[in-house]
């Protein structure tokens, strides 16, 4: 586990507690930077894994395909050339 997933793990906890938090006390403003603080921390876990998958070296384009049908996010194509020179 590297920075990036362990800044995840904080931010979403961070995240939960606040988004309760505020759920429990009507506090619109504190449940929103709960949201915010869970969404920082899926990017810094998206960011530890695409590190995780570069450093492997394997299935980065997939890996990333992935990552992008599950943050909602399109991309048009993602292309990775595997030639050897």
């Amino acid at each position: 586990m590297d920075k990036e997933h362990v800044k995840g793990a904080a931010d979403k906890a961070k995240g939960a507690i606040k988004d309760t938090a505020g759920k429990d006390t009507g506090d619109k403003e504190l449940q929103a930077e709960g949201k915010m603080d869970k969404a920082k921390g899926s990017a810094h876990k998206a960011a530890g894994d695409v590190k995780d998958a570069v450093r492997k070296g394997t299935g980065t384009s997939n890996f990333l395909q992935k990552v992008a049908r599950k943050g909602g996010l399109l991309f048009a194509s993602v292309s990775h050339n595997t030639k050897s020179k």
